[in-house]
């Protein structure tokens, strides 16, 4: 990946419905170049999919929390882990190093909700404790910054 991928990767960061003729003219290609780049990056998967960046208070998931989760195993591919990324109000889960062996983002309408949540994660087999930490505002999230080719470079 060169300088040039990395540009596309920020411009495609910052709005991934522009055509290519347009993302190409932002960095300089042609529209077929651009499109081709593009394919190459998918391909080598570098760009693991496109989306919407959804307002989660918008849709009725306004309450977000990170939860510390501990098991009695390893939570890599494993009935336990199957079982927790099939709850649809987990939004992502990390295998970690520190003080639980995974930390799931929920996102849920209410505090209700969470609770209940927090209620079916703990009961899943092979979870043995869990420890919430409830979001009060999110200031910012930020793409990632492919234009330097990563933080401190």
């Amino acid at each position: 990946m060169d300088d040039l991928d990395r540009r596309l990767l920020a411009e495609l960061q910052r709005d991934a419905t522009q055509a290519y003729a347009a993302l190409g003219q932002a960095v300089g290609l042609s529209a077929g170049a651009a499109h081709e780049r593009v394919r190459k990056l998918r391909e080598q998967g570098v760009i693991r999919r496109t989306t919407v960046d959804v307002d989660p208070a918008a849709v009725g998931r306004g309450v977000a929390a990170f939860v510390l989760v501990e098991a009695n195993a390893w939570m890599g591919d494993s009935p336990t882990s199957e079982a927790i990324a099939a709850l649809p109000e987990v939004v992502e889960a990390h295998v970690i190093a520190g003080p639980a062996a995974l930390l799931v983002k929920i996102r849920t309408a209410t505090t209700e909700e969470l609770q209940a949540s927090l209620r079916r994660l703990y009961a899943i087999d092979g979870v043995t404790s869990t420890q919430a930490i409830v979001v009060l505002e999110t200031f910012f999230e930020r793409p990632l910054d492919t234009a330097s080719g990563g933080a401190g470079q």
